[in-house]
């Protein structure tokens, strides 16, 4: 399986428009966050620069324009920042986080069903 590179928090943001759009511009990439971000131009363009250094970003290049594309699946990502997160916060431990966030936050019936289901399928017996 290919590495999957460490993504920060903004560059998050970055991805989300491209794993729901592309290729796109740099330009319309800070269209897309202008809501909910305060990002110039300028701060768009380096979180790209940075992706593409990390390869996790590809582009093609047309005339002056750069059509930027992911080249890691969001699935993926997602798997490794939760994988990372796990590691960092819980020691790898998963019982001692599933304790955690469900102390914290009240479900409901049907999300506790679902998550039942998801138990059931991942048991090792």
């Amino acid at each position: 399986m290919k590495e999957i590179p460490r993504i920060t928090e903004a560059e998050w943001e970055v991805m989300k428009v491209l794993w729901n759009e592309s290729p796109n511009t740099a330009s319309r990439i800070a269209q897309e966050l202008a809501d909910s971000t305060n990002w110039k131009l300028n701060t768009v363009k380096t979180l790209i620069s940075r992706l593409v250094s990390k390869k996790a970003v590809g582009y093609d290049q047309d005339g002056k324009s750069h059509y930027y594309f992911p080249l890691v699946n969001e699935d993926e990502c997602v798997k490794a920042e939760g994988e990372t997160f796990l590691k960092r916060v819980y020691g790898g431990a998963l019982k001692p986080m599933l304790v955690n966030f469900l102390r914290e936050k009240k479900l409901s019936s049907k999300e506790i069903e679902e998550l039942k289901a998801i138990l059931e399928e991942g048991k090792a017996d």
